[in-house]
């Protein structure tokens, strides 16, 4: 299932893409009499039980004489973030061979982790501001994980059933204030510095997340070109080694690691400019736009 948040009258909505459009799952409930959840948030809380009843509501949409009444063309929304809130934002760095190759650094023995906040949380079409304190700026497409459950001390035979889904990431880096000091937040976080979507795809209908192409393309010039099978650590180890030391709960968002190819790893080094438009995309989850700005 791909939900997502659109922009509607009062707030963000919760929507279904389908087929047929998208299901403004508000208005489906209230005209079918079925009791779905009314937001992300409360998804992600409620988490499979949730799940569960939105596929009941579409399944009830779809067989209805008055599905155009709640079914929106999505060309026509204005997104909103793909995740709700996150508690915790968990970065992973240098987390594919050829990536790591073409930075000089080692392999790590351990997954590398850092944090951003919830202000570089953004929205598929979201503009990011590029501002003047630094001028190496950096795309990194990324796999992000959604948790759906409280996951403490987790197997990795067991991970991925804490996972509610999945979203496509740009981990937008500002490699001169990244490499100022040996910890990397100052790099990682300024505002809209986390284009997230457009969709929160379920686990269910992803699939074994070590399996899946992931592209960058800047100004339409394909700059990434890989697939998570190049992963030093999967996202079961991922999540099982961060639930030896704290617990993650229902909404934290992991990303998980970029491949090969951004700016900083070239010989010409084609940083971030105002006007540049960046496409990310990931295998099954979507393909995520923003451009970037003075």
């Amino acid at each position: 299932m791909k939900l997502l948040q659109f922009q509607g009258g009062d707030g963000l909505k919760l929507g279904v893409k389908t087929e047929s459009g998208v299901i403004d799952v508000a208005a489906a409930s209230e005209a079918l009499g079925v009791n779905a959840p009314s937001s992300l948030i409360e998804t992600i809380e409620v988490g499979q039980p949730a799940i569960d009843a939105l596929q009941s509501l579409v399944d009830a949409a779809s067989g209805s004489e008055s599905a155009a009444s709640w079914t929106l063309d999505e060309m026509g929304l204005q997104y909103g973030p793909a995740v709700e809130d996150p508690g915790k934002i968990i970065c992973v760095g240098l987390n594919y061979r050829r990536h790591a190759a073409e930075t000089g650094m080692a392999v790590p023995e351990t997954p590398v982790l850092f944090s951003k906040f919830l202000n570089t949380i953004a929205s598929y079409g979201d503009s990011v501001s590029l501002p003047p304190v630094a001028t190496q700026y950096d795309y990194e497409v990324e796999l992000g994980v959604v948790i759906g459950k409280p996951a403490r001390n987790v197997s990795e035979a067991d991970a991925l059933d804490y996972v509610l889904g999945y979203v496509t990431s740009n981990d937008i880096s500002v490699r001169d204030l990244q490499s100022r000091t040996s910890q990397w937040l100052l790099g990682k976080t300024l505002d809209n510095f986390l284009p997230v979507g457009p969709y929160l795809v379920t686990a269910d209908e992803v699939g074994d997340p070590q399996l899946l192409s992931i592209k960058t393309w800047v100004n339409g010039e394909i700059r990434q070109n890989s697939n998570t099978g190049d992963m030093i650590f999967t996202v079961a180890e991922i999540v099982s080694y961060i639930s030896r030391y704290f617990t993650l709960e229902p909404g934290d968002l992991i990303v998980t690691g970029t491949p090969e190819g951004v700016a900083m790893g070239r010989e010409d080094k084609p940083w971030l400019k105002p006007g540049d438009e960046v496409v990310v995309e990931v295998e099954r989850l979507g393909t995520l736009k923003n451009v970037m700005i003075a």
